[in-house]
């Protein structure tokens, strides 16, 4: 909500710049995330929290104000100038549905002259976004911007018999509204009608039928108080968010409609002429008791850990309209550990103030957050590391280590983006009440959130990227709701960047493959197989395995990559945490100590021949299937196509490190070894030795 500053000193004489005022009220609860310079002065821009409705008008702000400077209130007063003919003998009301309308004022204003709004009235709404249409409907506006409360004004001469009807909205239901949009209405909403037709949607939005214009000569005014839960959800179907569904969705007071409809017809009268019939036509069923709570110092010094002088808080409820009241025996005795106040909760504060600890946390902002002393509350129980912390913070530093930064996203995500990282098998899972359309579903897949993530950083010049996240997933299992820990890595750009020495490189799968052969090591190592996801390159990708298997690793597919507008080459893995975890803990239980052999290692290479789509693992497991215990390690050093190499084969040269902790290797011993792997090799994958 926009704030002008000049016009909070119509109700408070504040002294405080913009700058310094908007500081104080940020720091009492009241966020103000800028301030602007305007034609009509400085403007604050308000970030307020969905409980403080009462604050969506200038002379609710100036409340705050005058609580938070000490300084006086200035109240609202309307001067009126009424006719003789009463308003109840020109205009009737009927509230079929009082569970949508609690309260409906209707006062009746006689030959106004509708014309351009003065400068002043311009310039002020023109200040917070809001364009000038005529004196008016500026009027209702200007009082919906100054006390918070919104109103509707009528061409009283197009109100059939003069009368207004509340009731729900009919099956099948239409009506064109003041946008010029004709709206199906469902019977959930509700309506404000005359014996003809329907004129305007309670809470959100008049109809083009009444509306004013240039011709009115006689208007109606309404101020009604309509139920904050109907109004949001007649907002939600309708699709339809106006400046009167913001703040009657959020919880207006009922007591304001009646001054909002006298200060609205005072306005009217000033700069559009008129007689105001003596009155007010006001359908109130159902009027609240207010409530009383008390607050004891006890409970303060309990929450905040320290006091508060009895002269600060009673001036703080006294400001807030609490109306505090001693009823304490010790009465009078400033500073009584037994002080107790009892406060009335004002109707403006009927949506917020509910419990003792609402009046404590009243009491501590406007006193001053920063004057209560920074200390932990005594601990009742000794704290504990969550189950797999460890497994974690050792999977963090792996990541951090190979050069990947931690995000952490919102898992709402877009439908149409989450389709096409989501496997066949996988049933979404959608918010009963999302808050925007392109975030109706719990993502079903981490890699939808890091793709975005990526797109992010790429749209915003960041070209050479590695992300990881740890978070969860969210899909239905046999009609059962399930969440899974997954690991999310992504990786675009270069992986060696241009040097002196080196020239740049571009990430590719294998480094891919690598990183997660890294994080592999802390459970023992992956198995990899064959397979990609519907999101991958099927040439480029492969999936991982433990005891079964637990994510997938891949570049994303050029088809994905041209959806989301991606120039570059991006890779997306995505792990299963839990099996990851128990794996990285087993293998730290059978962890041991070994000593460093005495003996030299030695080296053989063995340049081979391959047929295609053998892999280097396929190499691997070969050798390791001879049992030789004095092989310590195996390596792909290099890989070769083309030249002289026969098609539908590969050059792959393997590095087989051998070393004894008993003795020194004779050259008998690896010539027997290197015949025994030449021949496993030969037998298994039909590999031949490369000649020269």
């Amino acid at each position: 909500m926009k704030v002008l500053y000049n016009w909070l000193k119509d109700f408070v004489d504040v002294k405080s710049s913009a700058q310094e005022l908007a500081s104080r009220l940020s720091l009492a609860g009241c966020n103000i995330g800028a301030v602007e310079d305007s034609p009509s002065g400085p403007v604050l821009e308000a970030d307020l929290t969905t409980n403080r409705p009462d604050c969506l008008g200038h002379y609710g702000m100036a409340r705050e104000i005058a609580a938070l400077c000490g300084l006086p209130l200035k109240n609202v007063a309307p001067k009126l100038q009424e006719a003789a003919e009463k308003a109840a003998d020109a205009v009737r009301v009927e509230i079929e549905s009082p569970e949508f309308c609690g309260r409906f004022t209707a006062r009746v204003i006689r030959g106004v002259k509708v014309q351009p709004s003065p400068a002043w009235l311009r310039e002020r709404l023109e200040a917070l976004g809001q364009a000038s249409i005529n004196n008016v409907v500026d009027a209702t506006n200007y009082v919906l911007l100054e006390l918070g409360h919104p109103l509707h004004a009528f061409d009283y001469d197009l109100v059939a018999e003069h009368r207004l009807v509340i009731r729900k909205a009919r099956p099948g239901e239409k009506m064109k509204t003041l946008d010029g949009i004709e709206r199906a209405l469902s019977p959930a909403i509700c309506m404000v009608t005359d014996p003809k037709r329907a004129v305007g949607i309670g809470g959100i939005m008049g109809g083009g039928e009444t509306e004013i214009s240039s011709a009115t000569k006689n208007v109606l005014l309404e101020c009604a108080w309509f139920d904050p839960i109907a109004v949001r959800k007649a907002t939600k179907f309708l699709k339809l968010h106006t400046e009167a569904s913001l703040r009657f969705g959020r919880g207006a007071d009922p007591e304001m409609a009646e001054l909002a409809s006298r200060r609205c017809a005072e306005v009217i009268q000033q700069i559009s002429g008129g007689q105001i019939l003596a009155g007010v036509v006001d359908v109130y069923p159902r009027k609240p008791n207010p409530l009383k709570l008390t607050m004891t110092r006890a409970e303060l010094l309990r929450v905040m850990g320290a006091d508060v002088p009895d002269k600060d808080i009673e001036a703080i409820f006294a400001a807030l309209g609490f109306a505090p009241v001693r009823t304490d025996p010790t009465r009078g005795q400033a500073g009584s550990l037994m002080a107790a106040w009892e406060c009335t909760r004002p109707s403006w504060r009927a949506g917020d103030i509910e419990r003792e600890i609402d009046l404590v946390e009243e009491v501590a902002r406007l006193y001053g957050f920063d004057k209560f002393p920074s200390r932990l509350p005594a601990a009742r129980r000794p704290a504990a590391r969550l189950p797999h912390a460890e497994a974690e913070d050792r999977l963090r530093e792996r990541l951090v280590a190979l050069g990947y930064r931690e995000i952490v996203s919102i898992p709402h995500v877009d439908p149409a983006r989450d389709d096409v990282f989501r496997p066949d098998n996988a049933t979404p899972v959608r918010l009963a009440n999302p808050l925007t359309e392109d975030a109706s579903v719990l993502r079903s897949t981490g890699t939808v959130s890091m793709a975005t993530a990526l797109e992010w950083n790429l749209n915003h010049g960041q070209r050479n990227i590695r992300l990881f996240e740890v978070g969860r997933t969210y899909r239905f299992h046999a009609g059962a709701p399930v969440e899974t820990r997954v690991l999310t890595l992504g990786a675009t750009g270069e992986a060696r960047e241009k040097s002196i020495h080196e020239t740049a490189r571009e990430y590719s799968f294998a480094d891919l493959k690598g990183n997660l052969d890294s994080l592999g090591q802390l459970a023992g190592g992956f198995h990899w197989t064959s397979g990609s996801a519907q999101w991958s390159h099927p040439a480029r990708a492969g999936r991982l395995s433990l005891d079964r298997e637990i994510g997938a690793a891949g570049q994303l597919a050029r088809r994905v990559a041209e959806r989301l507008k991606l120039r570059q080459d991006v890779f997306l893995a995505e792990l299963e945490l839990d099996p990851l975890y128990a794996a990285i803990e087993a293998a730290r239980t059978v962890r041991r100590y070994e000593p460093l052999p005495r003996f030299p290692s030695v080296e053989r290479d063995f340049s081979l021949l391959l047929p295609d789509g053998t892999t280097f693992a396929q190499a691997s497991e070969a050798i390791r299937s001879l049992g030789i215990a004095e092989v310590a390690s195996i390596e792909a050093v290099d890989l070769f196509r083309g030249g002289q190499v026969p098609a539908g084969k590969y050059s792959l040269l393997v590095r087989v490190t051998f070393q004894s902790h008993e003795s020194t290797l004779a050259e008998s011993q690896l010539t027997g070894f290197s015949a025994r792997i030449v021949a496993a090799l030969e037998k298994r994958l039909g590999a031949k030795l490369r000649a020269g």
